[in-house]
Parts: C-alpha cells; sequence; structure tokens
C-alpha cells in the first residue's frame, strides 16, 4: 500500500504541475489574443488614415484642376483684352488721322475766304 500511496502522491504532484502548465499556456493564449486584438485595431487605424489620405489627395487633384482651368481662362481673357485693345488703338489712329484731314481741310476753307 505504501507503493500505491507513493504512486498516486506522484500523480498527484505531476497532475499539479500539468495544471500549473496548463494555466501559464492559457495566460500566454491570452496575451496573444490580446496583441491580436491591437494589431487589429491598428490595422483598422491605418485603413482609415489610408483612406482620408486617399481622400485629401483627390481634393488636392480636384483643386489644381480647378486653378488650372482658371490660369487657361484668364489667359485666354488677357488675349482677348490685348486684341480689343489693339483695335481700339487702330481706331484711335484712325480718329486722329480723320480729325487731321479735317483740320487741314478747314485750314484750307479758312484761307479760302
Amino acid at each position: 500500500t505504501e507503493d500505491i500511496a507513493a504512486q498516486v502522491s506522484a500523480i498527484q504532484n505531476e497532475t499539479a504541475q500539468a495544471v500549473t502548465a496548463i494555466k501559464g499556456i492559457g495566460s500566454t493564449i491570452n496575451k496573444v489574443n490580446e496583441i491580436a486584438v491591437a494589431i487589429s485595431s491598428a490595422v483598422e487605424e491605418q485603413g482609415a488614415a489610408t483612406a482620408e489620405i486617399s481622400r485629401n489627395v483627390t481634393e488636392a487633384s480636384n483643386g489644381t484642376q480647378e486653378v488650372t482651368t482658371n490660369i487657361a481662362s484668364v489667359s485666354t481673357s488677357a488675349g482677348e483684352s490685348g486684341q480689343a485693345a489693339a483695335q481700339v488703338l487702330e481706331a484711335a489712329n484712325g480718329l486722329s488721322q480723320n480729325a487731321e484731314d479735317m483740320r487741314k481741310k478747314i485750314e484750307d476753307f479758312m484761307e479760302g475766304l
């Protein structure tokens, strides 16, 4: 019976060690789970940040396109203004010539009186 008691005692010791090991494994599994949750959260945050960056890049691109369109419009308007100014200058030169011709005719008429 002492032999049986020794064997039971040995089994109890081995069982206690197995329980301790299982608790350690359970603790390790819990830590791994916590790390996995943290990684999952970080990945989700990174995805949200990436989406925000993408949205900002799209908005910047749209803004750049709008600026380019406005510059082209201003350039066209400046060209049209330049053409109009040239026409006004040509008309003014014509009027100046007409005024000079009229002055000469009036002068000739007055001398003829």
